[in-house]
């Protein structure tokens, strides 16, 4: 049986952070059509980084990680329905106008004038032998990161999966309850995506010097288990880890069927311009789907995985719905707490010629800045909140902190701050 919502507006496809963030940006700007926000999961809106953090430790529950509380949505006439996945969109006239319907797996029908995708990732799962045993668990999801939390209690051997940060955030959690814990990386480094060498094999003697065992290198043939419960994970040369539980986080992949549906460039996410907007400039893409020009240089294209981005683009995304041309300019920032480190980046790394490291790695408190033909691109601190704070001052400003200076841990990096003539 399908239903129809006659009221048309704004469609947004996605009740994730960008998603939120979309809707409050376009009642901020004024914007008073009406809104729907359709989101896949049972639950209210809610923040996802604490999951793999202060959730998965007991100290914050569900309700906490709202974004909004719900009258907030009924009294700025935003509707949220929830547990439902559009299954497809049909748009009007020939395809490039921005209005038309869309449908939901149950048959719901919405109509819309304008359209946002905010469809996210799904997370990357196991296809190995075993990998449907019970307590292999992933963590993308409020119910993930509650079924890991439900089973941690009564494990004694945790393997996780992924060198990632999700990974060994959870990696980090199961230390702290006493859990003998085994990351297991394909790669030959930690959060290779992420980080410079030299702060991969920081995290990696920073688990190790915390009890982990860290397997680099090692590929994962099987899962094993007794009664359907996981009991081992057997890696490709034959090692068999004991584990009463497995949490797996190998990645996520940008959802992109609706937007391949209609006929939307794709590469390895929803292709987007600098004010969000797709292959079709009638229809906007925000957040963990989106691929967009970096926005420090405008050459290649990133797709970040982060709030800051979600946040960032969605009010891109949303001005350009309501007709004003904003580019996203924001430099990306992101942060991870393992135990009693504070890691926070800020800028982007990738393509750097020379680093800078400023402090002592063995004293948990540093940080590495990042440089390609002497301009200034990240850095990766680590409980050094003074030094992330400067540089990501400077990324703001489009100025830079000469390298030849920036190792003294005796000068204060935001003292350093200087304008920058080398903008690649």
């Amino acid at each position: 049986m399908t239903t129809e919502d006659s009221a048309a507006g704004t469609l947004i496809v996605g009740a994730n952070q960008a998603g939120v963030q979309l809707a409050v940006a376009l009642r901020e700007a004024g914007d008073a059509a009406p809104i729907t926000l359709i989101g896949a999961e049972p639950h209210h809106p809610y923040q996802r980084p604490p999951l793999s953090k202060a959730f998965l430790q007991g100290k914050l529950g569900l309700d906490a990680l709202a974004f909004r509380p719900p009258a907030f949505f009924t009294d700025n006439d935003i509707t949220i329905v929830c547990a439902e996945r559009v299954e497809s969109i049909g748009l009007d006239d020939d395809g490039h106008a921005g209005s038309g319907t869309a449908t939901t797996e149950s048959g719901r029908v919405v109509s819309f004038d304008r359209l946002a995708l905010t469809v996210g990732a799904r997370t990357r799962r196991l296809t190995l032998p075993g990998a449907d045993l019970d307590r292999v668990t992933y963590m993308r999801t409020a119910d993930d990161a509650h079924r890991v939390r439900e089973h941690l209690s009564g494990s004694e051997s945790v393997v996780v999966i992924g060198g990632g940060f999700i990974g060994l955030e959870a990696a980090a959690v199961a230390r702290a309850h006493g859990k003998a814990v085994t990351v297991v990386e394909a790669a030959d480094r930690l959060i290779a995506r992420s980080v410079s060498p030299l702060v991969s094999e920081f995290y990696r003697a920073a688990h190790i010097r915390r009890g982990v065992d860290i397997r680099l290198g090692a590929g994962v043939a099987a899962l094993h288990g007794t009664e359907g419960r996981v009991r081992a994970v057997e890696l490709t040369d034959g090692t068999r880890i004991p584990a009463d539980l497995v949490v797996v986080g190998v990645g996520i992949a940008p959802r992109t069927e609706l937007a391949e549906q209609l006929g939307l460039d794709c590469e390895g996410g929803i292709v987007v311009d600098h004010y969000a907007r797709t292959s079709n400039p009638a229809i906007v893409a925000a957040g963990d789907c989106a691929v967009m020009p970096n926005p420090l240089t405008g050459q290649g294209r990133v797709r970040l995985e982060s709030v800051q981005n979600a946040v960032s683009q969605a009010k891109v995304a949303a001005a350009t719905l309501v007709g004003r041309l904003e580019p996203y300019t924001a430099v990306p920032w992101f942060w991870s707490d393992q135990y009693e480190l504070k890691l926070q980046i800020a800028g982007l790394s990738a393509g750097y010629d020379h680093q800078v490291v400023r402090g002592d790695p063995t004293s948990e408190a540093f940080s590495v800045l990042y440089y390609r033909d002497d301009s200034l691109l990240a850095v990766d601190a680590v409980n050094a909140g003074a030094d992330y704070m400067a540089v990501r001052k400077a990324l703001t400003q489009g100025a830079t902190i000469p390298a030849a200076n920036a190792g003294n841990p005796a000068v204060a990096l935001r003292n350093l701050i200087t304008p920058n003539s080398v903008r690649s």
